[in-house]
């Protein structure tokens, strides 16, 4: 089973693809498993509550919505699974959201984190996009950096910049380097 993966502005959209994507019928036009992967995307992007402090990622078979990642409040849950499951070609949803623990230590070391990171000047162009691409997931001190990123040297630099935030147990980071296509010159 070959696998492709794409990332949308911070939500990943994992689709498993056997040969031809796996079509659902809606009306006279099929639906692809790319096609639904891509809507539930935009629909979670579209999302107002969906945060840096969120990871979200899906995985679409046969018309089956996975739902996978993290989410900073109970209720965006639910919220999330309301919302995609009326995504067109949608047959079945699982909802493997977890939700991390309510804590105002948590809650602190996001936003010490996310200044740190986002108020470095080499990061900051970063902070200007309606979601910023780098997501800071907190569970019990722990921080996982998640997302994408320019180069190799920006991902060392918001794991340092996360590391040097006091309270924070330790970093996990799991940002990806965005490969820019270069032009011809």
């Amino acid at each position: 089973m070959k696998r492709n993966f794409l990332k949308l502005f911070g939500v990943t959209a994992m689709l498993a693809l056997a040969g031809v994507a796996g079509a659902a019928t809606t009306g006279s036009d099929p639906v692809t498993d790319s096609d639904i992967a891509a809507k539930a995307a935009h629909e979670i992007r579209m999302y107002p509550r969906y945060t840096i402090w969120d990871n979200i990622s899906v995985r679409v078979n046969g018309g089956n919505l996975e739902l996978m990642g993290q989410v900073s409040q109970p209720f965006k849950k639910a919220d999330l699974q309301r919302i995609v499951q009326r995504v067109p070609g949608v047959t079945s949803l699982t909802n493997e959201l977890e939700v991390l623990p309510v804590s105002f230590n948590d809650d602190n070391l996001r936003i010490r984190v996310a200044r740190a990171i986002y108020r470095d000047p080499a990061l900051s162009r970063y902070a200007i996009q309606a979601v910023p691409p780098i997501h800071i997931i907190v569970k019990n001190g722990a921080v996982m950096l998640e997302g994408t990123v320019n180069s190799k040297g920006d991902k060392e630099l918001a794991e340092t910049k996360a590391g040097s935030v006091e309270g924070v147990q330790k970093v996990t980071n799991h940002l990806v380097v965005h490969e820019k296509e270069t032009a011809a010159k």
